[in-house]
């Protein structure tokens, strides 16, 4: 098992990073998060875990080893692959998860694509016995509420775009992130950075 790759980063997409390690350039599938965090050129180290199928090695690449365990435990559950556990922690860090499993929280798991209603049900009764407790010791983390569009410009810059393309971006998921604080919530920047993106590739 390929633990973690650590080097510079090659490149930047969507929802891969490539780490050159030894001269070899390893593609990495992340969350917007984890990605939004690289820079091109600058060294990264990601926690990752390979998934095997009978026609494809997929690496999947992790901000810290808590991602990685979260994501291999969330497969344990029945239905959940790599793609669904990759999406839930797209939405949610792995505390988040943990807590939204402890209180029995519907509403946090059917907001990841792809969970509807009756997943969301399943999924509580068969993580909550695996999971385990929320590390953290105080409340959910505070959301993000102002900043956010500087957050996003800047990590739509560290993903290669230009200073333009992440200027129309933040523009494009602006609504979306006002409707977000009239509803009385907070703009969330792994949400937002995968609209910005998707308003990016129809423009390209």
């Amino acid at each position: 098992m390929i633990a973690f790759v650590s080097g510079p980063v090659a490149a930047l997409g969507p929802d891969t990073a490539v780490v050159e390690v030894g001269g070899v350039g390893m593609a990495v599938q992340c969350t917007p998060d984890t990605l939004s965090g690289l820079r091109i050129g600058k060294p990264a180290r990601l926690a990752t875990s390979l998934v095997v199928r009978e026609d494809s090695l997929t690496l999947y690449g992790f901000a810290d080893d808590d991602e990685r365990a979260t994501f291999e435990l969330l497969q344990t559950a029945s239905g959940v692959g790599p793609r669904l556990a990759q999406a839930m922690l797209a939405v949610h860090s792995p505390d988040a998860l943990r807590r939204a499993v402890a209180t029995g929280d519907e509403k946090a798991l059917t907001a990841v694509p792809g969970i509807g209603k009756k997943g969301a049900q399943k999924l509580l009764l068969e993580l909550k016995d695996r999971l385990g407790a929320p590390l953290g010791t105080g409340g959910a983390p505070a959301p993000v509420t102002t900043g956010w569009s500087d957050q996003l410009h800047a990590a739509l810059i560290g993903l290669g775009y230009a200073t333009r393309e992440a200027d129309e971006a933040v523009a494009a998921v602006t609504p979306q992130a006002d409707a977000a604080v009239a509803e009385g919530g907070a703009p969330q920047i792994p949400q937002l950075l995968k609209a910005a993106l998707q308003t990016l590739n129809r423009t390209r």
